[in-house]
């Protein structure tokens, strides 16, 4: 079963209201964002990322979900599951745990060796959109739906994009 054939079936169990977009292969947040016709701040970024966890040398994955006017804060997606830094995971190790190329990804983990926290300002966006785990589909779905089905994982973890450090 794809990736995308899965997260379909996750959103039909729990009967959420979501649509589903065709498209040109678009995996860059701002320019599919512009053809779907959504704000980028409605645009749920994800991202694989590596985390160091304290006293040990042991790794753990996240997925980051940030907005699309966001960058990520590594300190602040690390403490998000307990570790002390993040890094990007490398495109391999990424597409391994996703099962999808990168522009894909969608905002649910379907491994669980991948935790998941999405950041607090997309509770606010009311729809959520998302290419879904193929980069010429995405769906729409609502912020209610979107955390009825993933559970309470929010976290503070993106910096608006204009923002300078």
């Amino acid at each position: 079963m794809t990736i995308f054939e899965q997260l379909t079936a996750l959103l039909d169990r729990h009967q959420a209201d979501y649509r589903v977009v065709s498209h040109e292969a678009v995996g860059q947040t701002d320019l599919i964002s512009a053809i779907r016709g959504n704000a980028l701040q409605q645009a749920a970024k994800a991202m694989v990322l590596e985390v160091a966890m304290p006293e040990s040398a042991t790794t753990r994955y996240l997925l980051a979900i940030v907005p699309g006017d966001c960058k990520i804060n590594f300190k602040a997606a690390a403490r998000a599951i307990g570790g002390k830094k993040s890094s990007f995971a490398s495109a391999e190790t990424a597409q391994a745990l996703t099962r999808c190329v990168m522009g894909a990804v969608p905002p649910f983990s379907f491994d669980d060796r991948l935790a998941l926290r999405v950041d607090a300002r997309l509770r606010d966006v009311g729809t959520l959109w998302f290419n879904a785990g193929e980069l010429e589909k995405s769906i729409a779905l609502s912020v209610e739906d979107d955390f009825r089905v993933v559970g309470d994982c929010c976290a503070e973890m993106a910096t608006p994009a204009t923002a300078t450090a």
